[in-house]
C-alpha cells in the first residue's frame, strides 16, 4: 500500500556536501520516514545552511526587533469616525460601542480638538436625523446636520481632513441605502442623483473627501460628474468599493439608526446590494470598476475578515487603498478587554499592523485616538 521514500539524488557529484543538498530525514513521529503523508513530505528535507541560518537573531532585542520590522503604523494613516446628531450640547454614549458617542454639532468641535491635539489629522462624519421619509430629503439638505458639521469643523480647524459618509441609510424611513419602488425593491438608478445630490452638498460645505457607501452600481461615476459640473474638481472620493454584507456592522447599525425596518415589501437585509462574503473576484471587479469612475481612494470594509482582499487589491492595482475596522470589530475587542480576556492596547495595535501588513495605506478605527496616544507613549 505504501511506497518506501528513498533520499533525493545529491546536488554533489560525490554525494554529500553541496552546497544546496537537501537529506532524507526520517522521524520516527512521521512514521520513520515512510508513507506519502503531507506530514512525512514537510520532514524530508533539512536545510543544511542551519547553524549559520538563524532568523531568532533578529528578535533578541526590542532594537533588534525595530530595525528588522517590516511594517510600521503612524498617527498619519488613521481616519476617525464620528456620528452627528441634531441638537446642542449633546454627547450622548453608544451602548454597543463602549467609548463612543453621538455628538451635536457643537460638543463633536471640542472631540474634533482632542483628536487634532492627539496627532490625528483625518475624520469621518455619519450623520443622523429623526426626520426621515421614503425619498431620503435630508439627505441632501445644505442646511443639513452633515454640511452644517462640515462648515464648523472647517471654520475651527481647517487643516484637519473631513470626509463624509454619503449614503441614504439614515434618512430613509425604511432603513435601505437605496430608493424603494413599490414592489420593495431596491432602484438603482433612481437612487444615484439623490446621492449625487448628497455628496454635492457635503462638497460645497468644505468637506474634502466624499465617501460613498451605498454600493449602488455607478454611484462613483454619477458623483464624480455632479462634483465636476459644479465646479468642485478638487473634492477627492473615497469609495467604499468592496462593501460586504457582514455581521460585524450590528453596533453600527444601533448607533446611527439605520437598520432596514421590518415590514412588508421591505428587504430585510441589504443582500442585494452589499457584496457576498463568499466572494473574491467579484470584489477585485468592483474596485476596477470604481477606479475607472473616477474614484480617488478605495475601500475593503470590514478588515479582518477581508484581509485577502486587501492584499489582493494592492497586489492587482497599487491604488490608495483603506480598510475599515468596523464597529463589529472594535466591539469584540472592547467586550473582551472590560472582561480581561485581552490587552487592550495590544490587540488593537496588531490588528492594525494586520491592515497595513496586508496592503492598506490608512485604515478607519474607532480606537484612532487611543490609537494616537499609544504611539506617542
Amino acid at each position: 500500500m505504501f511506497q518506501k521514500s528513498t533520499p533525493p539524488p545529491s546536488s554533489s557529484p560525490a554525494g554529500g556536501g553541496g552546497e544546496n543538498e537537501n537529506f532524507f530525514f526520517p522521524s520516527p513521529v512521521y512514521g520513520g520516514g515512510q508513507g506519502g503523508g503531507i506530514e512525512n513530505k514537510l520532514m524530508r528535507t533539512v536545510n543544511t545552511h542551519f547553524p549559520q541560518h538563524r532568523p531568532r537573531r533578529a528578535r533578541s532585542s526590542e532594537a533588534m526587533r525595530r530595525l528588522f520590522q517590516e511594517t510600521h503604523v503612524s498617527k498619519s494613516q488613521l481616519i476617525m469616525p464620528y456620528f452627528v446628531r441634531e441638537g446642542r450640547g449633546v454627547k450622548e454614549p453608544i451602548l454597543s460601542m463602549p467609548g463612543q458617542f453621538r455628538f451635536s454639532s457643537d460638543a463633536l468641535l471640542r472631540e474634533a480638538e482632542s483628536l487634532q491635539k492627539a496627532g490625528v489629522k483625518a475624520l469621518l462624519l455619519f450623520g443622523l436625523t429623526e426626520d426621515k421619509d421614503k425619498k431620503a430629503s435630508k439627505a441632501f439638505l445644505k442646511t443639513g446636520i452633515v454640511p452644517k458639521t462640515v462648515r464648523e469643523v472647517k471654520k475651527r480647524f481647517p487643516e484637519l481632513l473631513v470626509i463624509t459618509d454619503v449614503c441614504l441609510c439614515a434618512y430613509t424611513s425604511h432603513g435601505h441605502c437605496g430608493l424603494l419602488n413599490a414592489d420593495g425593491h431596491i432602484e438603482n438608478d433612481a437612487s444615484l442623483p439623490v446621492l449625487a445630490k448628497t455628496a454635492l452638498s457635503h462638497a460645497e460645505a468644505g468637506a474634502d473627501m466624499v465617501a460613498p457607501s451605498d454600493m449602488m452600481d455607478g454611484r462613483v461615476g454619477a458623483i464624480r460628474r455632479m462634483l465636476d459640473e459644479n465646479g468642485l474638481k478638487q473634492t477627492a472620493i473615497l469609495s467604499y468599493s468592496a462593501k460586504y454584507n457582514s455581521s460585524f456592522y450590528g453596533p453600527f447599525r444601533e448607533a446611527a439608526h439605520s437598520a432596514p425596518v421590518f415590514a412588508k415589501k421591505i428587504p430585510k437585509d441589504r443582500k442585494t446590494y452589499q457584496m457576498n462574503p463568499a466572494n473574491r473576484a467579484e470584489a477585485l471587479r468592483e474596485i476596477e470598476l470604481d477606479i475607472r469612475e473616477g474614484a480617488d481612494m478605495v475601500m475593503v470594509k470590514p478588515a479582518l475578515c477581508y484581509l485577502d482582499i486587501l492584499r489582493e487589491a494592492r497586489d492587482r492595482f497599487n491604488f490608495p487603498l483603506a480598510a475599515y475596522l468596523v464597529s463589529g470589530e472594535y466591539a469584540m475587542i472592547k467586550a473582551a478587554a472590560q472582561k480581561g480576556w485581552l490587552d487592550e492596547r495590544a490587540a488593537v495595535l496588531e490588528t492594525l499592523t494586520a491592515c497595513m501588513r496586508a496592503g492598506a495605506n490608512t485604515v478607519l478605527t474607532y480606537h484612532a485616538k487611543d490609537i494616537a496616544g499609544w504611539l506617542s507613549n
